[in-house]
């Protein structure tokens, strides 16, 4: 027995169809035991269903012939069409045991609110959210699609079925549009296409792909989004194709390591290489990594340019200091021992730099409690990580009734 509303309502088993309010119905009760309605909370890493809506992104093809090519896929529905992703590999249902985990299938309305703002605002309700950050699913293995010009084909169509379809329906949605960097010209394009337009707060980088970001042709690139105060983004995901991590033979063994690597190996390059100099108001931000990578980063490339500083030329100062000027998000959030997350998070300056995410629906996500929970953080510190930290670089607008706390 639950309650929705203040309604007893009887909860059958969950599936794919449940309905997210009932899913979330604890959100809501934690939500309004903690006062949740008078903190600002803003999201920064939700996903939206792109999979499930694939026919209709397909429809968004710049390219006539692909678009319709992709009616040969799905027995011509369009279903998955030309996406790289492996359905045979995606467990993190755990063999049906966590069916939401792949995918809401469940009712909307159907009036005229598009499905993913009618679900964005079932969530933002019963998590008591003020702006949600949407990611894409199924784009998250495109840096390692085969075919280089199908990245760029894809993320158009995604992007252009955002900025048209879903943004503008609801400022509290927002999205970091996807950039196909492996063609670093039609990443400067996509900026340069979609900058500015509703909804938009940044730009994304998928992390299962293998391009040194310190190559050169990048540099226009990240000119361009630090002149325009744009936040970059790398959002890692699992990589099985890679010779180390192909000897793994178990999710749970892909999940808590190629999350970490493909980023670690991102941010290594990115500070070796002296970007934060090069660019230094650039704001840089990595997402669901979680947080307990970063001590030992931050001290294994400090030991080692303290015997090796001449490999790292344009570096003025030790490598965590760039690091701790990075912007990190917290989900999902390794929280075993009290005192390793506080040493964790003092030494990241998490009160500054480290930003709520609730990586909804995956099946790991974590709800605000888990940060506002913490007794070693104070309420500050709380306030800013749940809201303030992302209405700072994204240029959020505060409601009136924040503003007192925002202030502090």
């Amino acid at each position: 027995m639950d309650t929705i509303g203040g309604k007893p309502r009887d909860l059958s088993e969950i599936n794919a169809r449940t309905d997210s309010r009932d899913i979330l119905a604890h959100a809501r009760q934690q939500a309004d035991l903690r006062g949740f309605d008078d903190v600002f909370i803003v999201d920064i890493d939700s996903h939206i269903d792109d999979g499930g809506n694939w026919p209709d992104v397909m429809g968004y093809i710049d390219d006539p012939v692909i678009r319709e090519a992709a009616s040969s896929f799905g027995d011509g529905s369009k279903r998955g069409a030309f996406l790289n992703s492996t359905p045979g590999l995606q467990w993190q249902n755990v063999f049906g045991r966590i069916p939401h985990g792949q995918g809401l299938k469940e009712p909307t309305d159907g009036g005229d609110v598009p499905r993913e703002i009618e679900l964005s605002r079932r969530c933002m309700n019963q998590m008591s959210l003020d702006y949600q950050v949407v990611f894409p699913n199924a784009l998250l293995f495109l840096g390692m699609h085969p075919v280089r010009e199908m990245e760029i084909h894809l993320a158009n169509a995604y992007n252009r079925w955002l900025v048209e379809h879903v943004l503008p329906v609801d400022p509290r949605v927002q999205a970091m549009l996807y950039l196909p960097f492996n063609s670093p010209t039609d990443a400067e394009e996509t900026v340069k296409r979609f900058l500015g337009k509703p909804g938009v707060a940044g730009f994304l980088v998928t992390s299962s792909r293998h391009k040194p970001v310190h190559a050169n042709e990048y540099m226009r690139l990240y000119a361009m989004l630090e002149e325009a105060g744009q936040v970059l983004a790398f959002h890692s995901h699992l990589n099985w194709q890679d010779e180390y991590t192909s000897q793994l033979n178990r999710f749970i063994s892909m999940h808590a390591i190629s999350f970490v690597l493909c980023n670690l190996v991102h941010l290594t390059n990115w500070v070796i290489n002296g970007l934060p100099e090069r660019f230094p108001k650039l704001n840089v931000m990595w997402i669901e990594s979680g947080l307990a990578w970063l001590p030992f980063i931050m001290q294994r490339l400090d030991h080692e340019y303290l015997m090796r500083s001449s490999e790292a030329p344009l570096l003025k100062r030790m490598p965590s200091d760039y690091i701790r000027e990075m912007f990190f998000t917290s989900q999902p959030m390794e929280h075993t021992s009290d005192k390793l997350l506080e040493a964790t998070m003092d030494a990241m300056n998490a009160e500054t730099q480290l930003l709520y995410a609730s990586d909804w629906p995956h099946w790991d996500f974590d709800l605000p409690s888990r940060i506002w929970d913490l007794d070693f953080l104070d309420e500050t510190a709380k306030r800013n990580i749940l809201g303030y930290n992302a209405a700072r670089i994204f240029n959020l607008d505060i409601p009136e009734k924040y503003q007192a706390t925002a202030a502090q």
